[in-house]
This record gives C-alpha cells, sequence and structure tokens, in this order.
C-alpha cells in the first residue's frame, strides 16, 4: 500500500486539503493528516477545522510516497517556515522523491530552491515564490518527481495526478470516471 503524507497548518485550504486526502484513499492508500502546529486540531481558511491524524514531532516519515502540501493563507506561509518540514522536503527532493505542492503551497519548495530548474504552477501572485522554476499557466504541472497546482478549481486534477503516479494510471482513470469527473483538466 502506498503512502502519502498530507501537512496542514492553520489557514489550509479546505478544498485543496480534504479533496486531496479524499481522493487518495479512494485510490487505497495510507494516507496521514500531518499537523505542522502544536495541536492536532488545526483550522482552515474559511474556519473549518479538523483533527489530524498525527502531529509533525511524532512522525519519522520513513514509510512515505510522496509528501503532500496544500494551500491557503497563512498555512502555506507556516509549511514554509516550519523548520522539521523544510528539512523533509530537502531530503525528498535530494532523494527523487515524489513532492507535491497546491496553490500558495509551491512557495515551500520555491524557497529552498527544490524547484530550480523545474516546471511548475502556482496561485496566480505567487510566482515570485518559486525561484529558478519554469513557469507554465496550467492547472496542474508534473515534472520528475515535483508535482504542482495552481487553486482551488485545480484540486481534483491535482489529486488525481498524485493518484496516477503514485498508484497508477489505471486507478486513476477509474476514480475519474467513477467520480464522474468531466473537467479535461483532471484526465
Amino acid at each position: 500500500m502506498k503512502t502519502g503524507y498530507v501537512f496542514f497548518a492553520d489557514g489550509f485550504e479546505e478544498i485543496e486539503a480534504f479533496t486531496i486526502v479524499d481522493v487518495m484513499r479512494r485510490a487505497g492508500m495510507n494516507v496521514k493528516i500531518v499537523s505542522v502546529t502544536d495541536s492536532e486540531i488545526v483550522k482552515g481558511a474559511h474556519s473549518v477545522s479538523v483533527f489530524c491524524d498525527v502531529n509533525f514531532a511524532n512522525c519519522d516519515f520513513y514509510d512515505a510516497d510522496i509528501l503532500v502540501l496544500p494551500g491557503g493563507m497563512p498555512g502555506a506561509d507556516t509549511l514554509s517556515k516550519h523548520k522539521g518540514l523544510n528539512k523533509l522536503l530537502l531530503s525528498f527532493a535530494k532523494n527523487e522523491k515524489y513532492v507535491a505542492a497546491i496553490c500558495a503551497a509551491p512557495m515551500a519548495l520555491g524557497n529552498l530552491g527544490i524547484l530550480e530548474g523545474y516546471k511548475a504552477t502556482c496561485y496566480p501572485g505567487f510566482e515570485d515564490y518559486l525561484k529558478g522554476a519554469i513557469l507554465e499557466d496550467k492547472p496542474v504541472v508534473h515534472d520528475r518527481n515535483i508535482i504542482t497546482g495552481s487553486g482551488p478549481g485545480a484540486a481534483m486534477a491535482f489529486a488525481l495526478k498524485i493518484v496516477d503516479v503514485i498508484v497508477g494510471k489505471d486507478k486513476a482513470n477509474e476514480l475519474h470516471a467513477g467520480m464522474c469527473v468531466k473537467m479535461s483538466a483532471a484526465k
């Protein structure tokens, strides 16, 4: 079973975070919702609270196939400043393991230099944070071991791309059909 860790901080974008977790779990992935705050209860940008599975300090991430960062503000900014998460992201990048970030969250990757020479996308207005990236105006961009998404409207396409890359195209296509996803960007 493939395992993914999705990181939550106060101010996360609910549509992105919940869509990612839901779709990955529908694909049969073991998904852990990780709080990077002192509490397992994290409040989203639109005041939706979630009880996370685990706190960052209580994980070793040895079994992770992918790390996922939802956007939203100030959630994405908090993720980008978390020292432990930064160290983990750098290790994954160095070892060419999968990392995905959507909306404002690619800023965390850009600030660490992880996007240097990679094609990427982000929420409009955050392009300056993607240092060294080759910017693409697309809902979802997959380049080698990095997957980025542009914002809440791309959440389903982003989540399905994660499933495609980590679990396989057959499962992504099955979910695409089963959830009646009609947008061409998701396929």
